[in-house]
């Protein structure tokens, strides 16, 4: 009987939930009753609940083993499968399409060197105690005599109305003990438009070097996580700010700052860098191609030149980028395979629709474009469209018009000559067969001058031109 009254105490805490949420806690709470555990509701769950967020991820805490409260919920729902991990003292399992974790309650203590901390079983307010804020700090009770109850020591509700993270114990304490959490301060207020508690912000930056003990693997699970913020210039910034961003990825501290030689100046290259990010995630959730705005002007540090006369310039800064993607991806620990390519191709490609937009566009540049870019066509314009940072209304206005006739020229070429994806005709195998050629830079040099022949418009986009013009250069170059 008390399940229901105490689902309004839930909407009194403004955390309403649905019938399938009640239902799995009823579960959770009869599990506990039988083994004879208290249980309770804590975490991100609560936290999300409050403030409305859609969340299918809840973290459940017993004073006792955690494990077996696993298993014994897991019975109750048709003895669906639990994994768990005896070490830790952890389970998981899904009920329906929410995933639900149990552990014990436990105490943590640190080593300096170390992230990873010594645990002993705990109470409570223990585990409370050793959460990194205070809004992940709040506790349901799921027991006979609490249930619905909010447990809430650190007052973290009261964060969450003032939008503001803080750290419920020391924050030096805090973020000494396990520097992840300063990533994941930074994470949850680009995430959740939060604000960082001023001491808790001062305690970052005090102790950024400490996360230097934390593996590269977790730093990018964090990174890509803000990446896919709403607006995640937020969480670069308060990274530069903290000093976190000159230790991780030092390459982009370099992008800022502006600088003025004879009343010639350059704009500062990191803030433009957000601008672009921002303008990017208006229009897309792919973290890979919101990397490669982050990335798009990586080259401008080392090839920056004053030049008499002109001012500051960055020729070639695209592909010294582009050779920079790789090493940025291994120091950062991001994937070394297509994603990888993609972002690479991005970075390389992204100032050529803005020159095709600057002068009258020849099919053969459209077609260079096209070949090149391939299925990225798209991601690559909506970079380029991203990357118009002006505060002149009516320059942004001329270049998005401009990049609108790239677009409508790039349509017709295509229909007219299928560039995209498309393969020269003669391939290195036929002509190493028909001047009985090995493997060899030969080869190569005809076949690309028999690619570049077609796309500058030389010879029609057919086998039987392609086969003449292989044998005109072959000729050239005293092969067969």
């Amino acid at each position: 009987m008390y399940f229901a009254c105490q689902h309004v105490l839930l909407l009194q805490m403004d955390i309403p939930l649905l019938e399938e949420e009640l239902s799995i806690l009823k579960s959770i709470a009869a599990a506990g009753k039988a083994l004879n555990t208290r249980v309770y509701l804590i975490g991100g769950f609560v936290r999300d609940k409050i403030m409305q967020r859609p969340t299918k991820d809840m973290d459940i805490v017993c004073l006792g083993d955690g494990i077996a409260l696993a298993h014994q919920v897991a019975k109750q729902h048709g003895d669906v499968p639990v994994n768990f991990f005896k070490n830790f003292g952890t389970a998981q399992l899904y009920i329906g399409e929410v995933q639900i974790e149990f552990v014990g309650a436990r105490k943590e203590s640190y080593q300096r060197n170390s992230r990873k901390p010594e645990v002993t079983p705990g109470t409570l307010v223990d585990d409370q105690h050793r959460r990194d804020f205070t809004i992940n700090a709040m506790a349901i009770g799921l027991n006979p005599d609490d249930f619905g109850t909010c447990i809430d020591p650190f007052k973290g509700k009261e964060d969450i109305l003032q939008r503001r993270l803080v750290t419920p114990l020391d924050p030096d304490t805090t973020f000494s003990d396990d520097p992840l959490r300063m990533m994941r301060a930074i994470r949850f207020a680009a995430q959740l438009h939060f604000n960082i508690d001023p001491v808790t912000f001062e305690a970052i930056q005090r102790n950024a070097q400490r996360i230097k003990i934390v593996s590269g693997e977790r730093i990018a699970d964090e990174l890509n996580k803000m990446l896919l913020s709403n607006k995640p210039s937020v969480g670069f910034h308060l990274l530069y700010e903290s000093g976190l961003l000159n230790i991780i990825f030092p390459q982009m501290v370099d992008l800022a700052g502006a600088e003025y030689i004879d009343g010639k100046g350059h704009k500062d290259n990191f803030y433009h860098t957000l601008e672009v990010l921002d303008n990017i995630s208006r229009n897309t959730d792919d973290v890979w191609l919101r990397w490669a705005a982050v990335l798009h002007d990586i080259g401008k540090p080392p090839t920056k030149k004053f030049e008499e006369g002109i001012g500051f310039t960055f020729h070639g800064h695209e592909v010294v980028g582009g050779r920079m993607v790789p090493k940025i991806f291994h120091q950062l620990k991001l994937p070394q395979n297509e994603k990888m390519k993609f972002v690479r191709k991005m970075v390389e490609l992204h100032l050529r629709p803005i020159s095709l937009s600057k002068e009258n566009i020849t099919d053969s540049a459209i077609r260079r474009l096209l070949y090149d870019a391939g299925d990225d066509l798209e991601a690559l314009m909506m970079l380029c469209e991203a990357d118009i940072t002006s505060k002149n209304k009516q320059k942004v206005k001329r270049y998005l018009e401009n990049f609108k006739l790239v677009r409508e020229r790039c349509a017709e070429v295509e229909a007219k000559d299928h560039i995209r994806n498309w393969q020269p005709p003669v391939t290195g195998e036929m002509i190493m067969q028909q001047f009985n050629l090995p493997p060899g830079p030969r080869v190569g040099i005809v076949k690309n001058a028999i690619r570049d022949a077609i796309l500058d418009g030389k010879i029609p986009n057919t086998y039987e031109a392609a086969l003449e013009y292989m044998h005109e250069k072959a000729k050239e170059l005293g092969i067969g």
